[in-house]
């Protein structure tokens, strides 16, 4: 029933945890999910430095931001600012490049408060990778959802459960938020042996989960054999992520950069280093810089984390 089991690994980004769980040495991908990161939980104090990545660029890729606490405010260079909230998602299709920014508003810094969240990169299909750049923002109305005896679920983006959300997703894909009471049951999108998703994972992100006659609890990935169709009971009130999807073959993953060849891999960090990217017009005065060695999303201790947390 169960094919893998990834934890998540911490790191501390100066008062901010990040928990990175894609990619992984073993599983580099989930369907097209080729990076998942776990931001906080955290409280911020008044004043504290809080969200403060600084413009960086992709390619090859979307990004797909979500909040269960908090907020962030984005800005890109194709124009969009725009800040985040729980329950909304912010949906950006790098393509054929963009670059963008993710920052604490001001006011919420100085007031302080919570952040939790997930940021999933999702590689697009090799025929999508060049597209233009863009940006969506959708509210909780985008989004279906359902709610009965202590289980709500949000459809975030893709098709599950005979619904559809509104992300202009590229390639067969579900993510689902799952609040469960403790005690509720109930079950991920069917497999291949049932007509579904070839792959497909839960990421616990609070709480404790059994599946089958195992438990697992926060920080843990389960993913799931193809065939199998696992029934999932909350032992304690939870937040489950739930994804999948179709593969759209092999990436290369290097710092920001997603591509099917290590060629797109080498321009792209050829055009950030010589400044051929622009920055976003009302967060132009600094950047992260292209790193010195080859730093990738890569658990592996010798190798270097990124220098963001996204």
């Amino acid at each position: 029933m169960i094919e893998m089991v990834i934890d998540a690994r911490r790191k501390d980004l100066g008062g901010f945890e990040v928990g990175r769980v894609l990619p992984f040495h073993s599983r580099r991908m989930v369907g097209p999910f080729i990076f998942l990161d776990q931001m906080g939980p955290a409280e911020f104090a008044p004043g504290a430095e809080a969200i403060n990545v600084r413009p960086h660029p992709h390619i090859g890729l979307s990004t797909l931001t979500y909040l269960f606490e908090g907020e962030i405010m984005h800005r890109d260079n194709t124009g969009v600012t725009q800040a985040i909230r729980p329950g909304e998602v912010n949906w950006m299709t790098a393509g054929s490049g963009i670059v963008h920014s993710e920052r604490t508003d001001p006011l919420k810094k100085s007031q302080g408060g919570p952040m939790h969240g997930m940021q999933a990169w999702i590689a697009l299909p090799t025929e999508h990778e060049e597209t233009a750049p863009a940006f969506h923002h959708l509210g909780e109305d985008g989004q279906p959802a359902y709610e009965n005896g202590g289980l709500f679920a949000r459809l975030v983006a893709g098709e599950a459960y005979g619904a559809k959300a509104a992300a202009p997703i590229s390639s067969p894909l579900f993510y689902v938020h799952w609040e469960l009471a403790e005690g509720v049951r109930t079950a991920p999108p069917p497999g291949t042996g049932a007509g579904g998703y070839s792959e497909r994972a839960l990421y616990v992100a609070k709480g404790e989960i059994e599946v089958g006659d195992r438990v697992f609890h926060e920080g843990q990935m389960i993913v799931l054999e193809p065939t199998a169709e696992p029934t999932v009971k909350a032992i304690r009130p939870s937040t489950v992520m739930v994804l999948g999807g179709e593969p759209v073959g092999p990436r290369v993953i290097w710092w920001n950069f997603v591509s099917s060849t290590q060629a797109r891999i080498d321009q792209a960090k050829e055009d950030w280093k010589a400044g051929r990217m622009a920055l976003p017009a009302e967060d132009d005065l600094e950047f992260i810089p292209l790193p010195d060695t080859p730093s990738t999303p890569e658990p592996a201790p010798t190798k270097p984390e990124p220098t963001h947390p996204v």
